[in-house]
């Protein structure tokens, strides 16, 4: 049972079922991990999540998976960082099985963490992506044959992630070669994992679950390259295993936010490998192409209202070249008009709806770099000073406070953010999050210092 597809035909009934402004906050960001022994394992963006559609959603999301699979299941919500504990559970089931067996029933049974919504078919092209378009359906259609390896490379919300996702759906939808998309993060994580020893005191098991994972396959797609820089001993398993398929003719496609020549942090080796094939420049969307994605977006989400053709101009004007600012936008518009009591989408109305977008400038989001700036700046040390591994009291407390705003005000997983800050392991952002937490309930001063910086950031209260 693919549950990619289980998941997607689920959301496609709540949409139906539910407000668009619902939709988007509660379930927009969650995935079906897996369906295992009773058990429905879904994955959601924050720990509000857990307890809200626990509470709320439960028997909709469970009456819902009966529908399509006959059965029913116990919901587990869980964190992208807490599934690391369900894959330590799985390889410690399957340790007695035979290895070649093993690696076999893993290569098959594998989720390839496609997002199956993500297809050429609704990828919007323009003057920006065309040929990176061209080139992602070129390798899609001959992967390992041509432009191997693939590097896209362009800011934030231009496609990058899309396009990849659509390579990896169209050669899953036609042929049998197996395609794996992970992050680099998670790359990252896994590989940590197989230094760890089982109770016999060996990691034999771990490593072989890796390469099982990793060099078994046809097709690697792997995101946001650069988070590799610093983790020296994951850029050299990671050396290897692009050694291992490339000399295989496997397909390898790549991303990142800067083009192999600016990835500074990287081995030389690698940064060479990655021009072994085709780098390609996403651009951002020009005025048409933000438009046509503006009302493409529109169609696909089924609104109630109509919205006409000068607002939709407004926002392709006014909210920047990232894709999910955009998103964002139409998302605020619909729940403004809501919230407002249901009145008619205008120009008037979607002005006054999106002016905190419009005046902050969405471009500038709350990312980890824009916050280690921040406070950096207000502690008078280097960014250089945060990110390293300096352990002075003038800079660790700093960089713990960092570290807490980081995990506050952005979507990331603590192993992310610890990659952000010289490699730091998950543990040590942890450590840093319930520190600060813990600081600001008993120091008021510390209270003061964390209010202000959250207003410098830019979070509305």
């Amino acid at each position: 049972m693919n549950v990619d597809i289980v998941w997607s035909n689920l959301l496609s009934k709540l949409k139906e079922k539910l407000t668009s402004l619902s939709y988007n906050t509660w379930f927009s960001e969650t995935e079906l991990y897996k369906l295992n022994d009773g058990k429905a394992i879904i994955i959601v963006p924050m720990p509000i999540h857990k307890k809200h559609l626990l509470d709320n959603y439960s028997e909709l999301i469970s009456s819902l998976l009966y529908e399509q699979t006959n059965a029913n299941y116990e919901l587990s919500f869980l964190l992208k960082e807490e599934i690391e504990e369900e894959e330590e559970k799985i390889v410690d089931q399957n340790k007695v099985v035979d290895k070649k067996e093993e690696a076999t029933d893993y290569n098959y049974k594998a989720n390839s963490n496609l997002n199956p919504n993500l297809t050429f078919d609704n990828f919007i092209v323009g003057n920006s992506n065309k040929f990176a378009h061209a080139a992602a359906l070129s390798v899609a259609e001959n992967p390992g044959r041509i432009y191997n390896p693939l590097f896209l490379y362009g800011n934030s919300g231009v496609g990058k992630t899309h396009l990849m996702h659509a390579i990896g759906n169209y050669i899953h939808d036609n042929s049998d070669k197996r395609v794996l998309y992970v992050t680099s993060e998670q790359f990252v994580a896994e590989f940590v994992k197989t230094s760890r020893k089982d109770e016999e005191g060996s990691n034999f098991n771990y490593v072989e679950f890796f390469k099982n994972k990793y060099r078994n396959i046809d097709v690697l797609i792997i995101d946001d390259i650069q988070y590799l820089g610093g983790a020296e001993k994951s850029q050299e398993e990671f050396f290897h295993t692009f050694n291992n398929l490339f000399n295989d003719s496997k397909q390898i496609i790549v991303s990142s936010d800067r083009s192999p020549d600016d990835l500074k942090q990287l081995e030389d080796r690698l940064k060479t490998r990655f021009s072994w094939g085709l780098s390609v420049n996403i651009s951002p969307p020009d005025y048409n192409l933000r438009r046509d994605i503006v009302k493409k977006k529109i169609i696909a989400g089924d609104f109630e209202k109509d919205i006409p053709d000068d607002v939709i101009e407004y926002i392709a004007s006014n909210i920047g070249p990232d894709v999910r600012h955009l998103e964002g936008a139409i998302t605020r518009l619909i729940a403004y008009s809501a919230i407002m009591g249901g009145e008619k989408i205008t120009l008037d109305l979607a002005i006054e709806a999106l002016k905190d977008y419009v005046n902050k400038g969405i471009g500038e989001k709350n990312d980890v770099h824009r916050i280690q700036r921040i406070v950096s700046d207000y502690f008078q040390i280097s960014v250089e000073d945060i990110r390293s591994k300096k352990r002075s009291a003038n800079i660790s407390f700093p960089r713990q406070i960092a570290m807490y705003l980081c995990r506050e005000m952005t979507s990331e997983s603590f192993p992310k953010i610890g990659i952000e800050f010289g490699g730091k392991d998950h543990s040590t952002v942890m450590h840093s999050v319930e520190k600060i937490e813990k600081e600001i309930k008993d120091n008021k001063d510390i209270a003061n210092i964390i209010e202000k910086l959250k207003k410098d950031i830019g979070v509305v209260q």
